[in-house]
């Protein structure tokens, strides 16, 4: 019965033929101390660290140590510089300079009002106002004055560089000389440092510059992809960290990371920074010390890490429906609450999808588990809406779920009198409904309705996964089979809608013909409402085999044009154009539909429907959309009067930007807020990309939008154009974002470790 779409399933599942091998890589994590810490002030004016790895922070109430547990006072002094040299602390006050060591502290001269401090084994330069000196040993030599100096730097064989306000200098042969980037003029230094190998680092509000050990120099400005160049001081070990006065950033050998806000950093004024010998970077703020640390890691170790979140975290009631959490403190996950969204359906069959393809990839039984649940989960929002003093019709899918136990939710945020206002004033379409939150029939659960044609996107992608990947036995199968013909029937007894429990259409259950082409109301949803049916069509005759799904689809498409309807999907073109939560859902909707559809017609429309969609969608990185094309489209061409074009994605940028992206979101799933709107490397999204407008959003000179280390992505709905955000750490979202990709990745081979 399954035979034809059975083949081209398995054809799907091995078609990848660009594999990327990921070796591991480093990823970072951040500590943040304050007076709580032992730390005598949060007002930290600098930092350094010894040779032994011995941190000091320089504080408006004196001066604390720290070795791995907790900070110790070690002198009253209110120090404005420090510096290290091998075990040995230098630091100035205003008054003098002196050396700490073995838990003494020693005067070494007295000065005034001083500039910079920079310190190496056996040799000591401090900057004051008009000159610079040199302290070897017990004598103290005066090395002349290249005018108001901000940081002196030292190279591993003893070169002294100063960055000045008049610009760079090389101490050489008694005299300071000026240093010339090629043309590019070095005036109004604010740091330098010299990395291990070497390399001399300036940092000046034009831009950085580096100077190779032979002597050539590399010049890097927003063009090259510098996002900040406010600079207050710089160091560097095997790379170079500068500091800013809105966060740090770090050149990796290819690119510059930017480190800004409480993800990263206690404060973003950033005062100093130190790289330990472990290649943690520390930071002196207004509000405390930070360090940022690396550790190797694997994506398989990342995606272990946030399972085990998830399952201490996220998951609500006893069928476990998978999303975000609020926490009473920001970035504290001690005390969380649990809460319902709209989108709980979609939400875990977007997890639920993810445990399907890591069965398939690794046979891992937790896995299998897991997928279990999540479609237990969504099999209950079928199963809850019948019944009771409100049943809605048989096979219809309730959003979510909340106990009886707790508040009604039909008593406040959900009257119809709010229902109403909200129609009056917002939303024409929007519906009012009493209840909106039945209670089952056992008296157990209030179910949400007016369910929309997103949460049965993410059904029908888990169905599709679960009965193909992870169901096994013929019990198994034939449950999936009843759900899916019992939703499925649903659709076409009330005419391809969604009907609710008060009789009329959901607001966005919307499939029929006579609305998606007759209304004008509704062309904006045509494509993807179409695109949505026939994928649901096609996956239930594929699970099922009945063939009255067959034939609905091919009256949708033979009778009413949805193959061509589909085939624009996205009303509003351009990078950055229209909703994203219509991109998550297409993707999941295009995944299906090319998986089981044979016919070779319908299937060119929606693999070149596909085609254009990736075009609009590639500067996002996005590994899960990457990754459903380069599956979708493997073999695939289009055929129009001017000839054939194939339609395969070919070379592996896609796939570098895909593991980029893996790589690089975050364990850290806090909702941090970010700003990026004064970036120089950002390029601002032009008014007619947007409905809306490009008020607020931008992407990267690269063409590429900010990485995903630098934002927060709750979802694949989120809007990665977006450059600023107010998040504060109070919500903890899955790692769903990451799982999915990862493991589909894993799964089709495009990807290994």
């Amino acid at each position: 019965m399954f035979r034809i779409a059975l083949l081209f399933s398995c054809a799907f599942a091995i078609a990848a033929a660009q594999t990327l091998t990921v070796a591991p890589f480093l990823v970072e994590s951040c500590e943040f101390f304050g007076a709580p810490d032992g730390l005598p002030s949060a007002d930290v004016r600098a930092v350094a660290v010894t040779a032994s790895g011995v941190v000091y922070a320089a504080t408006a109430a004196g001066i604390a140590s720290f070795e791995g547990i907790r900070w110790t006072t070690v002198s009253p002094a209110t120090a404005l510089h420090l510096a290290a040299a091998g075990d040995s602390l230098y630091y100035t006050t205003a008054q003098g300079l002196y050396h700490y060591g073995e838990g003494k502290t020693n005067r070494i001269m007295e000065l005034a009002a001083p500039q910079a401090l920079a310190a190496a084994p056996g040799r000591l330069w401090v900057a004051v106002r008009g000159e610079v000196y040199e302290i070897a040993k017990t004598l103290i030599h005066k090395r002349g004055s290249p005018g108001p100096v901000r940081q002196i730097a030292i190279s591993p064989s003893g070169a002294v560089v100063a960055a000045a306000q008049n610009g760079v200098f090389l101490h050489e042969n008694g005299s300071w000389k000026r240093i010339f980037a090629q043309e590019w003029s070095l005036f109004d230094a604010r740091a330098a440092a010299f990395d291990a190998q070497g390399a001399l680092w300036i940092a000046t509000p034009a831009g950085v510059a580096r100077q190779t050990p032979d002597g050539e120099w590399n010049l890097f400005t927003g063009a090259n992809g510098l996002p900040y160049n406010d600079f207050t001081f710089a160091a560097a070990a095997r790379e170079p960290w500068f500091a800013t006065r809105i966060g740090a950033i770090r050149y990796d050998g290819r690119d510059f990371r930017y480190r800004q806000g409480l993800r990263y950093l206690p404060n973003d004024d950033l005062r100093g920074v130190a790289v330990a010998p472990d290649g943690a970077a520390w930071f002196a703020t207004a509000e405390g010390v930070g360090v940022i640390r690396t550790s190797q890691t694997t994506l398989a170790e990342k995606a272990r890490y946030l399972e085990d979140e998830i399952d201490k975290y996220h998951r609500r009631t006893p069928y476990e429906y998978v999303l975000e959490v609020a926490l009473a403190r920001p970035g504290d996950k001690s005390q969380f609450t649990q809460h319902d969204s709209d989108n709980d359906g979609l939400w875990t069959a977007m997890y639920g999808a993810g445990e399907c393809f890591a069965y398939a990839a690794t046979k891992d039984p937790k896995a299998r588990e897991r997928a279990r649940k999540a479609f237990e989960a969504l099999r209950f929002l079928g199963t809850v809406t019948q019944g009771g003093p409100h049943t809605a019709p048989p096979g219809y899918v309730a959003r979510t779920i909340l106990p009886v136990s707790g508040p009604d939710p039909n008593a406040s945020a959900y009257t119809p009198e709010r229902d109403a206002e909200r129609r009056r004033k917002h939303d024409g379409r929007w519906k009012v409904m009493n209840p909106r939150w039945p209670k089952s029939a056992d008296g157990q659960w209030y179910w949400k309705s007016d369910t929309s044609s997103d949460e049965l996107d993410g059904h029908y992608f888990l169905y599709g996964l679960y009965y193909d990947l992870v169901a096994e036995s013929e019990a198994e199968k034939q449950g999936v089979r009843d759900h899916v013909t019992g939703v499925t029937d649903h659709l076409l007894r009330h005419g391809f809608r969604l009907m609710d429990h008060d009789g009329l259409p959901t607001r966005w259950g919307i499939f029929d013909p006579e609305s998606l082409n007759l209304d004008s109301t509704w062309f904006e949803n045509r494509g993807l409402n179409s695109l949505s049916i026939l994928a649901y069509l096609r996956t239930a005759h594929h699970i099922t085999g009945h063939e009255r799904y067959e034939q609905a689809l091919r009256h949708l498409v033979d009778r009413h044009g949805y193959g061509v309807n589909l085939m624009t999907p996205k009303f509003t073109s351009g990078p950055g154009g229209g909703n994203q939560s219509d991109d998550e859902m297409a993707m999941m909707l295009y995944y299906l539909l090319l998986k089981y559809e044979t016919d070779p017609k319908l299937r060119q429309m929606a693999a070149y429907s596909l085609h254009r969609y990736r075009l609009l969608e590639e500067a996002e990185m996005n590994p899960f959309f990457n990754f459903t094309a380069a599956v979708a489209l493997k073999g695939t061409t289009y055929t129009d009067d001017f000839g054939t074009t194939d339609l395969t994605l070919t070379g592996t940028a896609w796939l570098e930007d895909a593991v980029e992206t893996l790589r690089r979101i975050p364990t850290d799933r806090f909702n941090w807020g970010y700003r990026h709107s004064h970036r120089l490397d950002v390029v601002r999204l032009q008014d007619h990309l947007r409905e809306s407008g490009g008020k607020g959003l931008g992407h990267r000179v690269n063409g590429k939008v900010i990485p995903y280390d630098e934002q927060f992505v709750q979802h694949w709905n989120h809007d990665p154009w977006r450059l600023d955000f107010a998040g504060q750490g109070r919500t903890l979202a899955t790692g769903t974002v990451f799982l999915l990709p990862y493991y589909m990745g894993l799964y089709h081979g495009f990807i290994r470790e």
